[in-house]
């Protein structure tokens, strides 16, 4: 089974709709999604892409949350509020929680929709919580993992691996060394899959 290498942040909402689309797309083509979380903020500086946030920038501000809608709309997903919090690091490094309960995808699926779908805290513990029961796990178990030493170690290994393959942000997808970056370009990615099965 082919591997679609995903780096994704659970603070970006392009990577939200790219991970509904690139799951489509991974059963079309019978591949199996490594889901990488890093931290986009830190990607972005290590890349040395220093400007400012597109939070900054009203316009540009206003135009992306009507593009954003524009895409959750195609895709059929709910768009909430801006999330009420920023701190993503917990939240991403549940990802590892569910990794090892062979859960990732649906981790990522539940995460997205707390967060973008619903616009939760994402470092809430109350949502957390809940994310931990609505995957079936206990809180308490999860909630020690994602603030633990092992948890650490594992999420700078994945940003180490984001910068060894020149990861300069979120969403970007490799597949055989070849780089896709943004939601936009998911169709590249299944016409790719398609030329080279």
């Amino acid at each position: 089974m082919r591997n679609i290498d995903f780096y994704f942040d659970f603070w970006s909402p392009y990577a939200y709709l790219a991970a509904h689309r690139l799951a489509q797309i991974a059963d079309q083509h019978g591949c199996r999604i490594n889901y990488l979380p890093i931290d986009l903020k830190r990607a972005k500086v290590a890349a040395g892409n220093t400007g400012p946030a597109n939070i900054d920038i009203p316009p540009k501000i206003r135009h992306l949350m009507t593009d954003l809608k524009r895409w959750a709309d195609l895709y059929g997903l709910p768009f909430g509020k801006v999330p009420k919090g920023s701190n993503i690091h917990r939240i991403n490094k549940g990802l590892f929680f569910a990794e090892d309960r062979d859960q990732s995808r649906d981790y990522v699926r539940e995460a997205y929709d707390a967060v973008w779908g619903k616009g939760g805290d994402p470092n809430s513990d109350q949502l957390l919580s809940a994310l931990a029961i609505n995957m079936g796990w206990n809180s308490d178990e999860f909630l020690t993992y994602i603030g633990s030493p092992e948890a650490d170690t594992r999420y700078e290994e994945v940003f180490a691996k984001a910068e060894a393959a020149g990861v300069f942000g979120v969403p970007i997808v490799v597949i055989d060394g070849q780089m896709w970056w943004g939601n936009d370009r998911l169709d590249f990615v299944d016409r790719y899959l398609s030329a080279n099965s």
